[in-house]
């Protein structure tokens, strides 16, 4: 005897399927996690022998070929992959507080950090934001070009005081500039045409704002007085816990503008921002800034707020190493024979 066909919710199905997707994941997680310590204890292997005059360079060719011909079918310990995990485990081994993160990337995302990156600083950089973006291989690859690294060493993130005050790890969730290159904006184009492209765009802006961001709204409607305005994006930071207000200006910045963004910020902290949640944060996204004029702009602003400019196009990254590399040897203290 068969029973009749029941209606069953839909979400009761969906739920299963996230169950299997979550198992799904964890289990591409461990397969990573394990091949990641295999390549790190190979590493291992390979530098101590090296170092301790046990082995030579060819030692590791004989290594691959022994692989080869034990193991058939075995991909990845080339001459070349395992020069790559000794790099891999030399390059993190004496610090302390990256590695522990290196098992949380792909093998894949391990290559482009160390092919690219100068410095440990720099390594350590890339690594403890694709562990924490979840930056596919493209992404990574995306930032690179973008010279990320080097934008935040040489311009940090313009707030005012009472950001910084209030908000002290906003400093490393916001960017001085943000590229959007991906927008192919033309020369001359108006604000309508930027607020139109990032809207057509808009995963790629948020992976470009960064991970904790949440779109809430375009010209979000703010009533004051009985008069109707509205803010050009509205967005939520999980990580501060903030909504988060972005004007947008297709001209320099001009002091003027903070006034109408304080206006905003009120409007949202009284009739929109909830229990819980934080004192809401302003961003004035400009085509171009004066920082002198940004400093004085903000030395004594109220506003919880933050001046940035956006780039259309990548920058020279051959340029900004060169200055990168002017301003450590400006700022690296220069030993001396001196002694207190």
């Amino acid at each position: 005897m068969t029973t009749d066909p029941q209606t069953v919710d839909s979400t009761d199905f969906a739920t299963i399927a996230q169950l299997i997707a979550s198992a799904r994941q964890r289990a591409v997680q461990a397969v990573n996690t394990t091949l990641i310590e295999l390549y790190w204890q190979i590493g291992e292997h390979i530098s101590r022998k090296i170092a301790a005059s046990e082995w030579g360079d060819g030692v590791v060719d004989q290594l691959a070929r022994y692989l080869a011909q034990t193991q058939p079918g075995l991909r990845g310990f080339t001459r070349a992959n395992l020069f790559r995990m000794r790099q891999f485990y030399e390059a993190y081994a004496a610090d302390e507080f990256v590695a522990p993160l290196v098992r949380q990337i792909p093998w894949t995302h391990h290559l482009i950090i160390l092919s690219q990156s100068k410095q440990a600083e720099e390594r350590g950089f890339y690594l403890r934001l694709v562990a924490q973006e979840k930056w596919s291989k493209r992404q990574l690859e995306r930032q690179f070009k973008a010279a990320l690294f080097e934008r935040t060493v040489l311009t940090p993130a313009k707030a005012s005081a009472v950001l910084s005050q209030t908000h002290p790890e906003a400093i490393s969730v916001f960017k001085d500039s943000y590229l959007i290159e991906f927008l192919d904006l033309p020369q001359g184009h108006a604000e309508a045409d930027l607020h139109r492209g990032l809207l057509s765009r808009l995963k790629d802006f948020l992976i470009e704002l960064g991970r904790d961001f949440c779109f809430v709204g375009s010209e979000y409607p703010v009533q004051v007085g009985g008069r109707d305005f509205a803010l050009d994006l509205l967005f939520f930071h999980r990580g501060l816990n903030s909504l988060v207000a972005i004007e947008l200006k297709v001209g320099r910045f001009e002091p003027e503008y903070l006034g109408k963004l304080n206006f905003y910020l009120e409007a949202l902290d009284r009739d929109v921002k909830k229990p819980h949640e934080n004192p809401a944060i302003g961003v004035l996204l400009c085509a171009s800034k004066d920082d002198e004029v940004v400093e004085y702009a903000l030395s004594r602003s109220t506003l919880p707020a933050l001046i940035a400019e956006y780039q259309t196009q990548l920058p020279d990254k051959a340029l900004l190493r060169a200055k990168l590399h002017e301003f450590y040897l400006q700022n690296t203290p220069t030993l001396t024979g001196d002694t207190d």
